[in-house]
């Protein structure tokens, strides 16, 4: 059996009574450590702490592992119960349900346990759930690698007065460029996107647009590191967040769309906080 666990958005606590029932039965415990990261981000003592309350070893299971090995992973999976480890809910992203998609291929049982995600935390700075649109990503620009694929999305979203989430870039664990060209890998430290740098990208993409669909004078809502205890959520224009220093990772953004009075009620309690 493969169990697929939701770990939740603040630390080892976050972890419902179910999954840590079913990781108690598991002969073997994959963390994965690409898509998003726990608050205290995993170091060895993150993971140790993981482990003391779970009981059990933990295996990292980076990008490469589980692209590559995940036959490895599902092949132990058919003789004995496994336990994937997920921050967030197991399908906040689609590598899971690749996953899932792999191991019922090969007769292999799946069995998911949810837990809380952005996609659903979120909620937190009062705009309604159900007045969101498509969530879009935003890469890290480079020198010669600007991509604006997202702008259409905010664009019908903003046309049907809807809100966007904007989630941030993780680089974790990643080849640098010139090391791949030499054909041996080396890895970049890790890198996080803040809410700065997603709005500095934001504002060029949008300067090289005839008919923009935002400008700095946009409101938005600020969210660092949702779920925990020191989390910080600050709405204001595009401008004024631009100033604002929001801390360590993870943050996320949300381009406002047209509002509700009790949303915009909510939205006065953030506007104060810079």
């Amino acid at each position: 059996m493969l169990y697929i666990i939701g770990l939740g958005l603040g630390d080892e606590k976050d972890i419902t009574l179910r999954g840590l029932e079913a990781i108690k039965k598991c002969s073997k415990v994959y963390m994965e450590a690409y898509t998003s990261l726990l608050s205290f981000g995993i170091t060895s003592d993150g993971l140790s702490k993981l482990e003391d309350v779970y009981g059990k070893p933990i295996i990292v299971a980076d990008r490469e592992m589980v692209e590559e090995k995940a036959g490895e992973i599902l092949l132990e999976a058919q003789v004995s119960d496994v336990a994937f480890l997920v921050v967030g809910d197991p399908f906040g992203a689609t590598t899971h349900s690749d996953l899932v998609v792999r191991a019922k291929k090969m007769g292999v049982d799946v069995k998911v346990v949810h837990n809380a995600s952005v996609m659903n935390a979120i909620g937190v700075c009062g705009l309604q759930l159900y007045r969101y649109g498509e969530t879009i990503s935003i890469p890290f620009f480079t020198d010669t690698w600007r991509p604006d694929s997202f702008y259409e999305k905010i664009k019908r979203n903003r046309e049907l007065g809807l809100h966007t989430l904007c989630l941030l870039d993780i680089k974790v664990k990643e080849p640098s460029l010139e090391s791949l060209c030499r054909g041996k890998k080396v890895y970049e430290p890790p890198r996080f996107m803040t809410i700065n740098t997603a709005i500095e990208q934001l504002l060029e993409v949008v300067q090289n647009q005839q008919e923009p669909v935002y400008n700095e004078d946009t409101t938005c809502v600020g969210l660092a590191r949702v779920g925990c205890e020191d989390q910080v959520i600050v709405a204001g224009s595009m401008k004024q967040l631009l100033t604002i220093d929001f801390g360590p990772p993870l943050h996320c953004l949300v381009i406002v769309g047209d509002t509700h009075p009790v949303e915009e009620e909510m939205l006065e309690f953030y506007k104060n906080q810079h």
